[in-house]
């Protein structure tokens, strides 16, 4: 390089002095030259010039300054063939990206760093087929589904009827079909492993037991009528066998309220403010979900939504009459009557709940705001 730095220089210094501008260097070169042959000359120094400064401007390397390591007795740094971007943490379980381009700037998931970076157990796992939102007779019933990245189904054990056998957490891993992420448990006496639903604060090493002797532990599942009151719940059944149904996404946690005296049914406060009744047999889990800083990460661009499956969704009133309530018109408008869905059902604050043969269940329904809504 130093070789072809000289050539260049030489090259570029002899075609200026050929075109008689002063002092030897290209940036003498002033005005316009007499002749064609001049003008090729000036372009031919300048072009000898740039070939000169890149010559002698230091080699820039490609790997991620994150990711470089020095290699010992050599002063040079090496690449472990993994890509990193630039983040910095925020707060325990949230991390940011540098902004390196639009859709980094703003970007906040959360941080996967205590996670298993494998492949999950093969034969805990099912091929999921993606249906676009249709269903079997191939009529879109969900709007804004479609895309995505393939995915494999984790079976995931929301039963927890092993009763009475020890089981230890191999590891927590991620799953791209739902907000918490799980644990992988290994049980004793020769019984399979299972995925479970990972507690927060639950580590690899960590014991878990299912059953009505179980401890009041994070992590282990037993009957309602074993768990003491105002204890943090969650994967709760409504019918006994049937496996969790409540609370089974990032961070979410219900409250044990109260005990019937004669037995029967329990109080249970749900995240919305809902109090319900559910059977004394029914299964819980105890502790709060893990990833609780799930509600607050920041997708940063439209794309991350389309790897995840999620289409645009179009405003009614850029739709034809035809296709929403809110359509048509002579340019911009406002709708023209209260926000509605594309069936003309009111979609703030109309009550949609239709299930009478649950309503003896709820004790309490959920809190309202009352300043925005009204009865």
């Amino acid at each position: 390089m130093r070789a072809l730095a000289r050539g260049a220089t030489t090259c570029a210094r002899a075609l200026v002095r050929a075109v008689g501008a002063d002092g030897g260097h290209v940036d003498g070169i002033r005005g316009m030259a007499a002749t064609a042959i001049e003008m090729d000359a000036v372009r031919l120094a300048r072009a000898f010039a740039g070939v000169a400064r890149a010559a002698r401007r230091p080699a820039r390397t490609m790997m991620p300054r994150a990711m470089s390591r020095a290699v010992p007795g050599t002063g040079a740094t090496a690449w472990d063939g993994t890509r990193a971007y630039a983040t910095r943490a925020v707060g325990e379980t949230m991390k940011a990206y540098k902004p390196t381009s639009p859709g980094q700037r703003g970007r906040i998931t959360t941080s996967r760093s205590m996670l298993w970076r494998g492949r999950p157990l093969k034969r805990l796992t099912v091929g999921l087929r993606k249906r676009g939102g249709r269903n079997n007779a191939g009529r879109i019933t969900v709007w804004h589904k479609g895309g995505g990245h393939k995915r494999l189904y984790r079976v995931i054990d929301f039963k927890r009827d092993l009763t009475g056998v020890r089981g230890t957490i191999r590891r927590l891993e991620y799953d791209p079909n739902r907000s918490a992420h799980i644990a992988l448990v290994d049980y004793e006496g020769g019984n399979a492993s299972r995925y479970v639903l990972a507690p927060h604060g639950s580590t690899p090493g960590d014991a878990l037991e299912s059953g009505p002797e179980s401890d009041i532990k994070v992590g282990n599942a037993l009957p309602l009528k074993n768990i003491p009151l105002q204890t943090t719940i969650h994967n709760i059944e409504l019918v006994p066998g049937r496996g969790g149904q409540l609370c089974r996404s990032a961070g979410s946690a219900a409250t044990l309220v109260k005990k019937a005296d004669d037995g029967g049914y329990c109080v249970v406060r749900l995240p919305s403010g809902e109090q319900r009744l559910v059977l004394e047999n029914c299964m819980a889990t105890i502790g709060m979900l893990s990833n609780r800083g799930h509600q607050n990460r920041n997708i940063g661009k439209a794309g991350a939504n389309r790897w995840r499956g999620i289409r645009p969704t179009t405003r009614g009133v850029a739709m034809n009459p035809i296709d929403h309530p809110h359509g048509g018109g002579e340019g911009r408008t406002s709708g023209g009557r209260p926000s509605v869905t594309p069936w003309g059902v009111h979609t703030k604050g109309h009550r949609t709940r239709n299930n009478k043969r649950t309503d003896a269940f709820r004790v309490s329904r959920r809190p309202r705001n009352r300043k925005r809504y009204k009865d």
